[in-house]
């Protein structure tokens, strides 16, 4: 499968009560990076506590993501028991990150 980047405009969806700082309703529709792995699988990044999570769209367990400013690998591991797919490659999911996090990044150093 080629490994494509999908972008789209979607609102911070966090919610703040006061000082503190709620995780937002996250599924497979809440992405503002999405890279298709499969039919039903997808890494996305999305936005969250004023940075960009990223994970899986489908989950095991729900909010299982961490911030695209860490290392590729350290996202990989903290993620990849939600892959659940075992014909979607380790390599795969490792460049659908690499390819949010240098997006996330570039759009994030134009604003």
């Amino acid at each position: 499968m080629s490994l494509t980047l999908e972008v789209r405009g979607q609102a911070d969806r966090t919610v703040h009560v006061g000082p503190f700082a709620m995780t937002p309703l996250i599924d497979e529709g809440y992405w503002s990076y999405r890279v298709m792995l499969s039919e039903r699988q997808a890494v996305v990044g999305f936005p969250k506590f004023s940075t960009i999570g990223i994970g899986f769209a489908v989950e095991d367990d729900w909010n299982t993501n961490f911030p695209y400013t860490c290392g590729t690998e350290e996202i990989f591991a903290h993620i990849a028991h939600n892959k659940d797919d075992d014909a979607i490659s380790d390599d795969d999911v490792r460049e659908a990150i690499r390819m949010i996090q240098e997006r996330a990044t570039a759009d994030r150093s134009a604003s």
